[in-house]
C-alpha cells in the first residue's frame, strides 16, 4: 500500500513553513468531518450523496500524494453514482491509511 506524504504540499508551499503548516492544519480539521459525513451517508445507503463525499475526499487523497488511491476513489465515486458499493472495503482502507498518517503529523 502506498504511503501518504507531504511532497505536494511542500512543493505548493515553496518552502513557506507557515503556509505548509496552515494547509496541514486545514486538512486535519476537515478530514474527520468529511469521513464522518461519508460514513453516515454510506451507512444510510445514500450512495449518490456518499459519491459527493468521496469526491471531496479525493482532493485530500491527491494532496497527500496517493496516486493509486486516487484512482480507486475515482472509480468508487462513479460506482456509487450507479448504486454500486463494491469498492467500499478498498476505500475504507485508504481512509484508515490517511487517518493513521494524519495522527503522526
Amino acid at each position: 500500500m502506498e504511503k501518504p506524504n507531504l511532497t505536494y504540499i511542500h512543493n505548493l508551499s515553496g518552502g513557506d513553513k507557515e503556509f505548509k503548516k496552515k494547509i496541514i492544519s486545514i486538512i486535519k480539521e476537515e478530514y474527520p468531518e468529511e469521513i464522518n459525513e461519508y460514513y453516515t451517508n454510506f451507512n444510510l445507503k445514500n450512495y449518490s450523496i456518499a459519491a459527493t463525499n468521496v469526491h471531496k475526499l479525493k482532493h485530500k487523497i491527491s494532496i497527500l500524494g496517493l496516486e493509486e488511491s486516487y484512482e480507486i476513489a475515482a472509480e468508487y465515486e462513479n460506482n456509487l453514482k450507479e448504486g454500486n458499493s463494491i469498492l467500499s472495503d478498498k476505500f475504507e482502507i485508504i481512509l484508515q491509511n490517511i487517518t493513521d498518517y494524519l495522527i503522526t503529523l
